[in-house]
């Protein structure tokens, strides 16, 4: 053993890295991958961190031992991927570790179509290894840049009411604990920890590998029709079942809708339209145009107007059809750096809250019912409309599922571009409107987004399952080693939490045997 073993590292981990890290069986030190200069940030440069320590493992035994040190040393952990949640929820200033590493495919079984891969492969990567073998996933969200676990952790969805949240295709998770002990969890097998982990925040160990249930690859055959919102109001009981996929972009100064329906099919690719803000030319131009409303933030409604005609046309009718593979169908194009702010709520409560909003936007207070001032306030489009419906899965629900549980559910997604990096004037403000309507509707935030006014004793009331998912937490992870500001913040810091680690018996763990 090198009692000198990375010693350039002595100042953040002790001299102890020598002795943890020397590993007698191979007769050499297992590797610490880490730099000291990581700037880390969001997709949409919304919040920025400095790690003290930004590591990158290659191998389970040089997870365990950044976990050995870190429990250690009394650090803190987060895991990092795409960054692409738009709040401050992966800014950590201890240790930051990225699995992008860890990204190959461990097992399959063709006639199930049950396939294990580890937890740092991206959507998209994961994409890929499934069309290799001719499968695809049943549902999937606007974005493919995420980790396959960070998907997972923060309750990831579509829009579909053949499906639940993402994880529910999920059949295994095998985590490191802070004890650098792995578990592996299926809904037969430490049943409650996998309830706890289907959505865990990255708050309850490293998640290393995940098993998925994959299915035939499919196309999509898909069409967007402009509407109006009277019109997409007036047919809401019907416009989510026509098709296995739906979903809606309600542009409210416009009060115009784009209803995109996509289907099955065995019909040969046929490429999409073009789109305007999709080539260079309009995308700037666009973006150009929402930075000049930062300044005169009047000219918001105008400029809806216009990139709605130059993107699809005024008139009312069928606007664009196509004919994709599924995961290219169902993907979406988020332009630039954004604010997001998403919420679940009830799928019948939809036409009382959209008509409600956009009373409330177009300043009509007193119909909005919002004891908020819409004074000066001024919004991006599109509002996105989803639904999910996870009365149909099979797989225990997470505890932190964002989803109804009794009901199909609508998310609206309020989404705010920040132009060339600038805000718009009273985003906050909007945001409290926004909340104060979806919590009146009895909604929950996406747990990644933007919420900016839910107290922790709130979301206790939102989520019943809370005080268990916390009691696990606390169980898998006594000293703290995955306890980052936005936990405490949004969760921890609630008296209720204090209560649920205090009460009851400890979840039974089995460990697996290595």
């Amino acid at each position: 053993m090198d009692p000198n073993a990375y010693s350039h590292f002595h100042a953040y981990t002790t001299p102890l890295i020598a002795e943890l890290s020397w590993d007698p069986v191979s007769q050499k030190h297992i590797p610490f991958r880490a730099s000291l200069r990581h700037k880390h940030s969001t997709w949409a440069r919304t919040f920025y961190s400095r790690p003290e320590l930004y590591l990158q493992p290659e191998s389970i035994e040089e997870l365990r031992l950044i976990l050995t040190l870190a429990r250690r040393l009394s650090k803190n952990v987060i895991v990092v991927g795409s960054g692409h949640s738009p709040s401050d929820m992966t800014c950590h200033t201890n240790w930051m570790v990225n699995l992008d590493n860890f990204r190959q495919v461990l097992s399959e079984d063709r006639e199930s179509k049950t396939i294990v891969v580890e937890a740092g492969i991206r959507l998209h990567q994961f994409l890929d290894e499934l069309d290799k073998r001719g499968w695809a996933v049943p549902n999937l969200g606007s974005i493919t840049e995420q980790s396959i676990a960070g998907a997972i952790a923060t309750s990831t969805h579509g829009s579909t009411l053949q499906h639940g949240i993402l994880s529910e295709s999920v059949v295994m998770l095998r985590i490191m604990l802070a004890s650098g002990k792995v578990v592996e969890c299926t809904k037969d097998l430490n049943s409650e920890l996998f309830q706890a982990a289907l959505v865990s925040l990255g708050a309850l160990g490293i998640v290393v590998a995940v098993g998925f249930q994959a299915v035939e690859g499919y196309k999509i055959r898909w069409r967007q029709e402009v509407t109006t919102l009277e019109k997409f109001l007036a047919n809401y009981d019907t416009v989510w079942h026509e098709t296995k996929f739906a979903r809606c972009w309600w542009f409210p100064y416009s009060e115009r809708c784009i209803v995109w329906h996509g289907e099955h099919t065995d019909e040969p690719i046929q490429e999409p339209p073009k789109s305007w803000y999709g080539g260079s030319f309009g995308r700037w131009t666009y973006e150009t145009m929402l930075y000049v409303t930062t300044w005169i933030p009047s000219l918001t409604p105008a400029v809806e107007r216009f990139v709605f005609k130059m993107q699809y046309g005024w008139e009312e009718g069928v606007k664009g059809t196509a004919v994709q593979n599924s995961h290219e169908a169902l993907i979406m194009d988020c332009l630039f750096s954004q604010l997001v702010n998403e919420w679940s709520l009830p799928l019948d409560k939809g036409p009382e809250v959209i008509r409600r909003l956009q009373d409330w936007l177009s300043h009509r207070n007193e119909l909005a019912g919002i004891p908020i001032s819409s004074k000066d306030i001024y919004v991006h489009a599109p509002i996105e409309v989803r639904i999910t419906d996870s009365s149909r899965s099979t797989t225990p629900r997470a505890w932190l599922d964002q989803s109804m549980s009794a009901t199909p559910t609508l998310y609206l997604n309020a989404t705010l571009y920040r132009p060339f990096l600038k805000n718009v004037a009273h985003w906050e403000r909007y945001y409290e409107a926004f909340e104060y309507l979806m919590k009146e509707m009895g909604g929950k935030p996406h747990w990644a987004k933007n919420f900016v006014s839910v107290t922790p004793s709130e979301l206790f009331g939102m989520y019943p399952e809370m005080s268990k998912w916390v009691k696990m937490r606390n169980q898998v992870d006594p000293d703290g080693v995955f306890v980052t500001k936005w936990l405490q913040r949004h969760i921890l810091d609630a008296k209720e939490a204090d209560v649920a680690i205090a009460s009851g018996e400890e979840f039974k763990i089995i460990e697996i045997d290595e």
